[in-house]
């Protein structure tokens, strides 16, 4: 375990275990003494993820006996009231066994402060409590602060921070804020969001939440990449054909209609999730696996990202229709509580890119994503050529397709290797595609652990290589906003039905190119 935090005399110093032999492995790193502060702590993303990743990293012994918990929100709650709405969902939601034990010990480092984002009073309370928790648990001075609100938001709970000189820590300790995506709705909003956020608090204190790179297996594409002897000198455009990334949902917008409408998917999915997965699919091999040196590796990916001439031809969107998922039936986006009848938000987006390096050149890179698809499914499929000669009748591989290797993200956690092999029995030589499967599940007795558990423990151990940074955002809005804007021009996005894979003119996209959408 290390942590910097101030000794006696005020100077940095390295907190370390006595006990623990430097050379093994199994002993993870543990918060120092701190504390975090959630706003909007009453939303969905807080009870539903943030509220219940923290019990379960208390529960897990990651963090320390003195951590504190602070929720920030406009119901008029007395303390007691809160600590009981943190463990109801801390019940309904944890991904490890209740334990009163955990419970309690986390209790006691629970405050909340109500008050509005606009209330300068409400924030000299908060001051007050965060300083109560420095001198009754011991945060040191420790705080970061989860800004779970709405994006628009972020520049006025910034300069309250600021206001009541909560924004910057004393020598030794740190303030850090976490901010959820999304990141602006364009290029501009989002430099104007990095400059009001970056006025408040220091650049490295800023952490951008992508929770998909929080996931293992997403963290396992540079395992499987950059551990392994077999994949690397395969994946290029010697050998690959296409890659395929998809996250598909088989739900609708549900209660996020205020949100989701005027924003749709390019811009929810596409913008920050699907690029970051395409980025770190296509780097370089970093020279560590420190921050600065994957984000300079994806960095240079997305700044080789080219758009196709035509993308009329070459992107596709859509907005589902009435239909059925699964044994339910199901309405149609305009006919969704709270959306718009006219509205052209789309609720699914394909899109081709290009990546003009020496690796990628000539390898097309399909991104799609969409809601009431098929079944939820996120996963990366990189399909390469087929072979140059096969030494059989037509016939014989009439039912063999090209292999590919296939990262599925969620739900079903693992690692498929598609390939031909020989049908049993008879004379003749027939060759179909069979898989080898890699699953999580089956491979590990340990569970994965939920993904904003490993962000928010990053973010309190100060560690940010999951983070995207100010470049990144840049640069994925650059890559997005001329489509958007060319969608602007156009009418209504195509329809299709609930419970199918998007629209026909999705299909089209990839038929130019000789290819066909996989199925999940």
């Amino acid at each position: 375990m290390t942590e910097t935090v101030s000794s006696v005399l005020g100077t940095p110093e390295e907190w370390t275990n006595p006990l623990r032999d430097p050379r093994d492995l199994r002993l993870p790193r543990i918060a120092g003494p701190c504390s975090i502060v959630i706003f909007g702590v009453t939303g969905d993303l807080s009870r539903k993820k943030l509220l219940p990743a923290i019990y379960d990293l208390a529960n897990r012994g990651l963090l320390p006996p003195s951590f504190g918990l602070t929720g920030f929100a406009r119901r008029d709650w007395t303390e007691d009231h809160f600590k009981d709405f943190v463990k109801e969902n801390v019940q309904a939601h944890c991904r490890t066994p209740f334990k009163e034990a955990t419970w309690k010990q986390l209790a006691d480092g629970i405050r909340f402060v109500q008050g509005t984002f606009d209330d300068p009073k409400a924030f000299e309370r908060l001051s007050n409590t965060v300083a109560e928790l420095d001198r009754d648990r011991g945060t040191r001075g420790n705080h970061a602060f989860y800004m779970s609100v709405p994006p628009r938001a972020f520049p006025q709970v910034s300069r309250q921070l600021a206001d009541c000189g909560l924004a910057k820590s004393d020598k030794g300790a740190w303030r850090r804020v976490i901010i959820e995506k999304p990141f602006g709705h364009d290029l501009a909003s989002a430099k104007e969001l990095d400059r009001v956020v970056s006025e408040v608090f220091d650049p490295s204190s800023v952490f951008r939440i992508d929770h998909y790179l929080g996931k293992e297996t997403v963290q396992n594409i540079l395992a499987l990449r950059f551990a392994n002897a077999m994949y690397e000198p395969i994946w290029n455009n010697n050998y690959v054909d296409h890659v395929q990334i998809t996250h598909a949902e088989d739900i609708g917008v549900a209660g996020r209609a205020g949100y989701y409408d005027g924003i749709g998917a390019a811009r929810d999915i596409i913008q920050n999730h699907l690029l970051q997965l395409m980025a770190l699919t296509a780097m370089e091999e970093p020279v560590s696996f420190s921050a600065s040196d994957l984000t300079a590796e994806k960095t240079k990916v997305l700044s080789a990202v080219r758009l196709p001439k035509d993308l009329a031809a070459h992107t596709a969107r859509g907005q589902y229709a009435a239909g059925w998922q699964g044994s339910h039936e199901v309405v149609g986006y305009l006919d969704e509580k709270g959306i718009d009848p006219e509205s052209t938000t789309e609720t699914y987006a394909a899109i081709r890119l290009d990546v003009d390096t020496r690796r990628w050149a000539g390898v097309p890179f399909y991104l799609r994503t969409g809601k009431r698809l098929g079944k939820r499914v996120t996963e990366i499929a990189v399909v390469f050529k087929r072979a140059p000669h096969l030494p059989f009748e037509s016939t014989a591989t009439k039912e063999l397709g090209k292999n590919a290797v296939v990262i599925r993200v969620q739900p079903d956690e693992g690692v498929t290797m598609r390939f031909g092999a020989k049908v049993p029995g008879g004379t003749s030589m027939e060759v179909r595609d069979v898989s080898m499967d890699f699953g999580y599940g089956r491979s590990f007795t340990e569970s994965s652990p939920e993904a904003y558990e490993r962000l928010i423990l990053d973010v309190l151990l100060g560690d940010p290589p999951l983070f995207p940074t100010t470049r990144e955002v840049e640069l994925s809005w650059q890559i997005l906003d001329p489509i958007e804007e060319f969608w602007s021009t156009l009418g209504q996005p195509q329809p299709y039905r609930s419970g199918t894979w998007g629209p026909q003119e999705a299909v089209e996209m990839l038929a130019r190119d000789g290819h066909r959408w996989r199925m999940p």
